[in-house]
């Protein structure tokens, strides 16, 4: 499997190294997660693994989540069963509420295992996936980064108005993709190559520098860096916090 597990954000705070120097980093509730089901070639047509993260209360929980991770007795499984067909495995824990499918060879892994954050020990770098916070309809200054026009004189009220948009004579319309006012955030976002500061097997805690995609408590997906080249695996020593 490439290296990878779900979590979550828990926030944002500082570190500093033996010489004093201050690291942001950002901490993540990564796993533990359950392997939910394995795709194979014969099967599926392609190897993956879905891993399953933070239990959903089972009064919650439809029961195609329930029996997805437990064997559950009903008139279509008795009938596969009649039939002469091998039911799939179930990882036999508790329903979850984030579920992602991770592509790259699965030997050696099994149906019901449990994935932690010490996969990341020799990983110098990593990949977060996550949903940007949503803003709502927001203007061309804060959805673009628009500098806006002149506040000298003869300027009147149109200070964070775009402008001109579409051309007069010809084509005489506004070209799809023009940057304008419109919906922002909401959007799945991938920070890539952030180097791992710390990792704390005893609380799930992953720790990388810099910051990654989403509000605090949103979900996240992190996996092992594939941009090149990598950075090699030097974590700083970090001064005794107190």
């Amino acid at each position: 499997m490439s290296m990878g597990l779900l979590g979550r954000k828990i926030g944002m705070t500082q570190l500093f190294d033996q010489d004093g120097h201050v690291i942001p980093v950002t901490v993540i509730e990564a796993g533990p997660c359950h392997i939910l089901q394995i795709k194979t070639l014969d099967r599926d047509g392609y190897e993956a693994v879905q891993l399953g993260f933070l239990d959903k209360p089972r009064r919650l929980a439809r029961r195609s989540e329930r029996g997805h991770v437990a064997r559950l007795d009903s008139k279509r499984q008795k009938a596969l069963q009649a039939a002469g067909l091998e039911p799939l495995a179930k990882a036999d824990c508790e329903p979850k509420r984030f579920i992602r499918e991770l592509r790259g060879p699965v030997e050696g892994l099994q149906v019901g295992q449990m994935v932690r954050v010490d996969i990341f020990e020799n990983v110098p770098a990593v990949d977060v996936t996550g949903i940007t916070k949503g803003r709502g309809f927001a203007g061309a200054m804060k959805r673009h980064g628009f500098h806006g026009q002149g506040a000298s004189h003869g300027v009147k009220k149109v200070h964070r108005h775009i402008g001109s948009t579409g051309m007069n004579t010809d084509p005489h319309h506004t070209f799809k993709g023009k940057r304008m006012a419109g919906h922002f955030g909401n959007a799945r976002r991938t920070v890539r190559n952030l180097q791992v500061v710390q990792i704390l097997p005893e609380n799930n805690l992953l720790i990388v520098k810099g910051a990654v995609p989403g509000p605090n408590g949103g979900f996240l997906l992190i996996r092992e860096t594939n941009k090149l080249p990598r950075p090699a695996l030097n974590r700083p020593a970090l001064a005794n916090q107190g």
